[in-house]
């Protein structure tokens, strides 16, 4: 019976652990389409900013604005975006793998190898580890403002201005869908406009008060954008992640369940049986 009692709690824990599973993804399913809807509309407002600034830098000298210039990559940068939590599959591993691959395979290339850190994961992880850190922004994902990205990218643009670092890339995970996600290397500075094709007509825009203004203004936003960009892409495919790591944990545990009372179930008859014998054989020594 000792047994009987030890499969029933196990089951009524893995009960409790179910409802948490699901109720976390009901939550996060909940944040995915919000994180989901302000994605898709962001990325027409950055890529039409970066058509904007494509046409101006094309006409532009590199010389005109230093997060235009190129030099040689001797300090490079890494935005390195993680979320504040776990619980989402390999959201994260797969991120701070790849960095890490990515300063062991690059310390060659680069002298020196920077990173600013978003997310308490990346945070927790470098600690114990010889990494230079420029920057930590920790506990964001719960309400993501245009400010934070500006804050990030002051510093960073602070950082390539002053020629400590030379090239800059972030991080990410890229949101493709809830069930994709996809860790890409986006350079951020210098900014590089977008191609243009040799016959394709490019729109021609009127400047006002002029050129070198709007280029001491765009560029600086443009790099907010893109950062900001980066966080709305990092939250939805954190709750996606999320999402599909707690729908797993939920069918597990219903597989689990339904494992453990198939066990009580034979167990508390071989207990029923073994009473039966036991009358049984109680009746015949009596006679």
């Amino acid at each position: 019976m000792a047994n009987l009692k030890e499969i029933k709690t196990r089951i009524s824990s893995v009960k409790s652990t179910q409802q948490i599973t699901k109720a976390m993804k009901m939550v996060s399913a909940a944040k995915f389409r919000k994180a989901e809807e302000a994605i898709l509309q962001n990325r027409p407002y950055s890529d039409k900013m970066l058509e904007v600034l494509s046409s101006l830098a094309l006409r532009t000298e590199e010389a005109a604005h230093p997060l235009l210039e190129r030099r040689e990559h001797k300090h490079a940068g890494l935005v390195v975006f993680t979320s504040d939590r776990g619980l989402c599959g390999s959201f994260n591993g797969g991120i701070l793998r790849s960095v890490q691959r990515f300063l062991t395979e690059k310390a060659g290339q680069y002298e020196k190898i920077s990173l600013h850190i978003v997310g308490k994961k990346a945070k927790e992880f470098f600690a114990s580890r010889d990494a230079d850190i420029l920057g930590e922004w920790v506990e964001l994902f719960g309400n993501i403002s245009f400010g934070v990205a500006q804050e990030i990218g002051a510093s960073v643009v602070e950082r390539y201005t002053n020629r400590e670092l030379d090239v800059v890339y972030m991080v990410y995970n890229e949101f493709r869908s809830a069930l994709s996600q996809e860790v890409v290397y986006d350079r951020l500075l210098p900014v590089e406009p977008m191609p243009v094709e040799p016959d394709t007509t490019t729109t021609e825009y009127i400047y006002e008060p002029d050129e070198e203004y709007m280029l001491n203004w765009l560029l600086p936003s443009y790099v907010d954008v893109r950062i900001f960009r980066a966080l709305l892409e990092s939250t939805a495919s954190e709750h996606g992640a999320l999402m599909t790591a707690m729908d797993s944990a939920t069918n597990n545990a219903s597989d689990m369940i339904d494992r453990l009372t198939l066990k009580y179930n034979r167990a508390r008859q071989e207990a029923i049986t073994t009473e039966l014998m036991d009358i049984v054989n109680g009746v015949e020594a009596m006679r």
